[in-house]
């Protein structure tokens, strides 16, 4: 399959005969969102560039870590917030609708599958849309935070090289005289609540996704490469159980030789696809 975005009609069939009439399991991840304007860590025009976010170590104990971070969050998180959902967000939600997800397990902090209209969304790396007090707990709207980081930097200016899927940008800066905000109620550490690297996902989501993947006949995997442990574990938990799993991902992943069909093409044009055709003939005699 050429890595063009299309899909064959091949492909297409071959990946509507291996799910017809399953229950499915859905795990997604960055790809499933360039179609709406955030950008992948590990995608075809992407992987070349990629860099290491912040770490949860380096968060904690570095200042001027945690202030580089907020300053590039500030520049960045516009462009995530105003993202809408895609096709391939709707049409999930479509699945859904139809009663063929068993649950969707999300890779993503952008928090479009929610306001694309899925309802039974397992978020395994946060939500970038919260922030929360790291010493009394406290939880902001990251629209809040933002008003008091402008607010605080009134004269910050920065040079945008790139954006990255994690809400912040790629960007020149000085730090100097960058002011970080603090919990309005102690005075605390904020942070995003995500998952950083280094930090490790909370057990109960982990248990409500396997549970998810348990549940189903078969897994179908959207815009991701399954580089990083905390989703690839599906994936080996589903060959485990000999079921069927399907990717939809631009370029080569780590899941490859595990998977039964790989289709090599954008989420948004195949999803629609695929949701149209097994939506209108699930449970068909």
């Amino acid at each position: 399959m050429a890595p063009t975005g299309d899909v064959q009609d091949e492909a297409l069939r071959e990946l509507v005969a291996l799910l017809f009439g399953k229950r499915l399991a859905v795990l997604t991840g960055a790809g499933c969102s360039t179609e709406s304007g955030i950008p992948d860590y590990r995608g075809p025009k992407t992987r070349a560039l990629a860099r290491n976010p912040i770490q949860y170590r380096a968060f904690l104990r570095d200042p001027q870590a945690r202030a580089r971070y907020w300053a590039r969050s500030m520049i960045g998180w516009p462009k995530m917030r105003d993202a809408v959902p895609n096709a391939a967000h709707r049409s999930l939600t479509d699945l859904e609708s139809a009663g063929l997800l068993t649950g969707l397990v999300t890779q993503n902090v952008d928090g479009l599958h929610g306001t694309a209209g899925s309802r039974n969304v397992i978020e395994l790396h946060g939500r970038l849309r919260e922030v929360r007090c790291l010493d009394c707990g406290v939880i902001e709207r990251r629209d809040d935070v933002q008003g008091r980081l402008q607010s605080l930097n009134p004269h910050y200016v920065a040079t945008v090289q790139g954006f990255a899927p994690d809400g912040d940008a790629d960007t020149e800066v000085s730090l100097a005289g960058f002011v970080v905000p603090t919990c309005e109620v102690c005075g605390g550490v904020l942070k995003p609540a995500v998952v950083f690297f280094g930090e490790s996902v909370p057990p109960r989501d982990v248990t409500a996704a396997n549970a998810v993947v348990d549940s189903a006949d078969a897994l179908l995997v959207v815009g991701s490469s399954l580089a990083v442990f905390s989703g690839y574990r599906f994936v080996k938990r589903a060959h485990q159980q000999s079921k069927p799993i399907a990717l939809i991902n631009l370029g080569p992943t780590r899941s490859d030789a595990e998977v039964t069909l790989h289709v090599d093409s954008l989420a948004g044009v195949v999803v629609p696809k695929l949701a149209a055709r097994l939506a209108r003939n699930f449970l068909a005699p």
